[in-house]
């Protein structure tokens, strides 16, 4: 008796590959959404932090963490010294950068907790890495700029952020160099006297300290 071998037809095999390439297509596009959101939102950190700063200038004609009076504008439990300046590193645990958070919380704001001894009272990013704001003022430099050359008087910092991002992140909000301009990238956790780190040198998942003047 001849017996007949059963197998998939070329059509059969076709449309098992049609179906894998869809599904591997989906999951690519899915994870490239999930990217683009995470970019958009540390984005808007950056965007944000200014608000906060201008908006409570306006309120209280002073800044942020540096207010001589924000025991009485807002109920802070410490003052600034009204020197102008934030005075700090932006991921200082005391002083003036510090007690940012606190006042433009106050001040209604900004989200987050008002209690400096909240567990999340320093906020995260998307990616779970940490922000402060610093100044950029001549005076203080090296002692608080994470990265040399940063444009504009204040410095708003994103840490532990993915190479690939960081990038995206200089051609959204800067000039495409990491090493240049008002954005520019450095090693993690830096908190002064950081050197930059060329768009060529970035290496996409390896993570870093973004840092924005403006």
């Amino acid at each position: 008796m001849k017996r007949t071998q059963s197998g998939f037809t070329l059509i059969e095999i076709a449309i098992v590959l049609v179906i894998i390439g869809l599904l591997l297509g989906g999951v690519l596009k899915g994870q490239e959404l999930i990217n683009s959101a995470k970019v958009k939102n540390l984005a808007s950190d950056f965007k944000n932090i200014p608000v906060y700063i201008y908006g409570y200038q306006d309120k209280f004609k002073a800044l942020p963490g540096d207010d001589a009076g924000a025991v009485s504008h807002v109920g802070a439990t410490t003052n600034g010294d009204n020197s102008g300046l934030i005075n700090g590193t932006w991921k200082a645990t005391s002083g003036e950068t510090f007690n940012f958070w606190q006042h433009v919380r106050l001040a209604n704001l900004a989200p987050g907790p008002t209690d400096t001894a909240a567990a999340d009272y320093i906020p995260s990013n998307a990616v779970g890495g940490k922000i402060g704001v610093t100044n950029s003022s001549a005076a203080d430099s090296p002692i608080t700029l994470p990265a040399p050359g940063l444009r504009g008087s204040y410095v708003v910092c994103s840490d532990s952020i993915a190479g690939k991002f960081a990038k995206q992140l200089d051609v959204t909000l800067d000039d495409g160099n990491t090493a240049t301009g008002s954005l520019q990238v450095t090693a993690q956790g830096t908190a002064s006297g950081g050197t930059s780190v060329a768009t060529t040198a970035i290496v996409d998942d390896t993570t870093y300290l973004v840092c924005m003047g403006f």
